[in-house]
């Protein structure tokens, strides 16, 4: 208690020095990064934190970058970053060229979530390339959340979107000899992994989130995963942190996983731990031996975490335009 009282004598007396409104400085409710205080109020922030699953995010966050630099918004750039993914016909598993379901067909979810807690997403929707910019104009131009199969097409035709075969030559041989398999089942796609999440912090110091998918190879028809799940997939609140997740959806949708962290960080977990924690939580109710979850989460401070099953989880951190790879700690 004594030292509570100490900072926060001394960040009244901080605040009085810079001219700042010490009310709003220590209210619970309304947060300052302490690292961005000394620019005083409104003060734009000087680098853009972005992170982003596995390899290819490597392309997302170099859009992002782009996008910031041209005065984009953090939803800006995690949407244009992941799209730039879904058109990439070399991933399996996002978009364009995306494994299909077990009758050969490519369904594809996807979500997104900016700072004032708008969400929107559309899950089991086929022939559209660009899921996640369908998902931002649910939130955008409907008061819904989420829009489903035959629903969520016609609602991005309605907007203009085009439709295009999405089964490209590649993926429809592999799906043939899939077929040509006794074991048949849904496979994770180990080779280029099975989800593109992508959060960031703009200029401005505000969080936004993107998620999308084709889900797990030949899963049955229907099949919906964790991604387009606003709490599962992806959780953003602009004055804590966000998270998004990766691995096997039904494990994370069990548990919440994107929502849990972003809570435990609010509880003043930092994000590693609070990751830590919802693998965790996985790990002691599942059985893990071929199951793989990870996540990856950043607080309002640029404060990086991730957490995963079993190792091979990766994923890139750009900050003021420089990326790096990074493999996230694991708790087998």
């Amino acid at each position: 208690m004594l030292q509570r009282r100490a900072f926060l004598r001394r960040a009244a007396a901080m605040a009085a020095v810079l001219g700042l409104d010490p009310v709003r400085l220590l209210r619970a409710d309304s947060p300052v990064p302490l690292t961005n205080i000394a620019g005083g109020e409104g003060d734009r922030f000087r680098e853009g934190h972005m992170l982003s699953t596995w390899n290819h995010g490597f392309t997302s966050n170099e859009e992002g970058w782009r996008q910031m630099q041209a005065g984009g918004s953090a939803l800006d750039a995690v949407v244009e970053g992941t799209a730039l993914v879904e058109s990439d016909p070399t991933g399996t598993s996002v978009g364009l060229g995306g494994r299909p379901d077990r009758s050969g067909r490519v369904t594809l979810d996807a979500c997104v979530m900016g700072p004032s807690g708008d969400a929107g997403g559309v899950c089991f929707l086929e022939d559209i390339e660009h899921p996640v910019k369908v998902a931002r104009a649910v939130m955008e131009n409907t008061p819904h959340v989420l829009l489903a199969g035959d629903g969520a097409r016609e609602f991005a035709l309605d907007q203009g979107f085009e439709t295009r075969d999405l089964l490209t030559p590649d993926s429809k041989a592999a799906w043939e000899k899939w077929r040509q398999s006794a074991e048949y089942k849904p496979i994770i796609n180990v080779e280029n992994h099975d989800t593109i999440g992508m959060i960031a912090q703009d200029l401005e110091g505000n969080l936004a989130g993107a998620c999308t998918t084709s889900g797990l190879a030949y899963k049955l028809r229907g099949r919906v995963g964790d991604s387009p799940i606003i709490g599962a997939g992806l959780f953003v609140d602009n004055e804590v942190g966000a998270c998004t997740a990766t691995g096997l959806g039904e494990a994370v949708m069990k548990t919440l996983g994107s929502f849990l962290v972003v809570e435990l960080i609010r509880q003043g977990r930092d994000p590693q731990t609070a990751c830590e924690e919802a693998v965790d939580r996985i790990m002691k109710k599942m059985s893990v031996k071929d199951l793989q979850v990870g996540y990856l989460a950043m607080d309002t401070q640029g404060r990086a975490g991730s957490s995963a099953i079993h190792p091979g989880f990766n994923y890139v951190r750009t900050r003021a335009g420089q990326s790096e790879l990074i493999d996230a700690a694991h708790r087998s």
